[in-house]
């Protein structure tokens, strides 16, 4: 029995005075009195100890708004897009509703049941950021992997520009060869402009150096004045770019039904590509999309002169099916196959260590 019991139960049954019990149990007599006011109009009961908690607070989340957090999120996850707290925020100012932080939006989903619980993962400030200063000073390319309706698997190759973000081609390939590497380049920068710089990994199509020889994607870059860069092996967080936006390819194909055709997963691509660009938030812009896109400010390097006597043949991209911008453009591929070119000059790159 509590305190407060005992002191109003010795007081109405005359035992004790107002006075006397507040010597004896060391309470004031106007508490004594407060408690007796709570018994008489609700019983022993009311004269419990209270929560000291405000009866209100103005700045408690909304049953809108966390409405708004639960079905966006399961929406979002439904459509395989990034449903994060910073990419809720940002829908949520979009549907005009008040803005919590993203630790509110954490504590939401985690009382929903909506956050699965992950192995400790490394700390994100470990991790050496790098970015180019301005749009088509460098390139990233990587391709990934799907499987058709059939089982049959494809090769998605992927162009992505370091500064902006923007994807700048998405193509399939039943399976990427150093042509369609070369081929998918040059009808990009047929569109874009050249860039300064490429980063890739150590891939078979993007360099031959561990081979001690030079492919045609290799001789092109060369013969355009454009530095090859290459990741370490075994360390892809140098390409961290291209590599988590496959990540967000992945998750947005998953849900949808398999293409039957590689015409099918290429208007898929496209359809994706398109959200990509211009729809989707993208955290590291922050929150805005890709789109729009400056024109590319960066000086385009010039191509070395060639001796008179000589001249690059013009050889056809590889056929391709789809029907991608970035594989029906109407561009030629350099060769450097017949003409004398400079030497390639590797660059094996990682950001900067502390």
């Amino acid at each position: 029995m509590s305190k407060a019991r005992v002191v109003v139960l010795e007081v109405i049954s005359n035992r004790l005075s107002v006075t006397e019990a507040a010597r004896v149990y060391g309470l004031s007599r106007q508490h004594i009195y407060r408690l007796l006011s709570r018994y008489h109009q609700g019983g022993l009961d009311a004269v419990d100890p209270r929560s000291r908690r405000p009866a209100s607070n103005p700045r408690a989340v909304s049953d809108d708004v966390i409405a708004a957090v639960v079905l966006t999120r399961k929406q979002l996850v439904a459509d395989g897009l990034d449903a994060g707290p910073v990419t809720l925020q940002w829908h949520l100012a979009q549907q005009g509703l008040p803005v919590p932080s993203t630790s509110t939006i954490r504590r939401i989903l985690d009382h929903h049941d909506l956050i699965t619980p992950q192995p400790r993962k490394r700390p994100k400030s470990s991790y050496i950021r790098f970015e180019a200063a301005q749009p088509n000073q460098c390139w990233q390319s990587d391709f990934t992997h799907w499987t058709l309706a059939d089982g049959t698997e494809v090769e998605i190759l992927n162009w992505l520009d370091d500064h902006s973000r923007y994807l700048l081609c998405c193509t399939a390939y039943p399976r990427v060869a150093g042509p369609d590497v070369v081929a998918s380049f040059t009808t990009t920068a047929t569109i874009y402009g050249l860039p300064a710089a490429t980063l890739t990994d150590n891939a078979a199509v993007y360099t031959s150096r561990f081979t001690h020889g030079h492919n045609e994607f290799e001789r092109l870059l060369a013969s355009l004045g454009i530095t090859q860069k290459n990741g370490h092996p075994g360390h892809p967080q140098t390409q961290g770019k291209i590599e988590r936006f496959h990540q967000t390819l992945k998750r947005w194909l998953t849900p949808r039904p398999r293409p039957t055709t590689l015409a099918d997963m290429q208007s898929l691509l496209d359809t994706f590509r398109e959200l990509y660009n211009t729809a989707r938030p993208h955290r590291a812009l922050p929150n805005a999309a890709p789109q729009p896109r400056p024109t590319p400010p960066y000086p385009k390097p010039t191509r070395p002169a060639q001796p008179s006597n000589t001249s690059a043949s013009a050889t056809t991209p590889s056929t391709n099916s789809a029907n991608s911008p970035c594989a029906t453009a109407a561009a030629c591929t350099t060769s450097a196959s017949d003409a004398p070119t400079p030497t390639p000059q590797y660059s094996s790159w990682s950001p900067p260590t502390l």
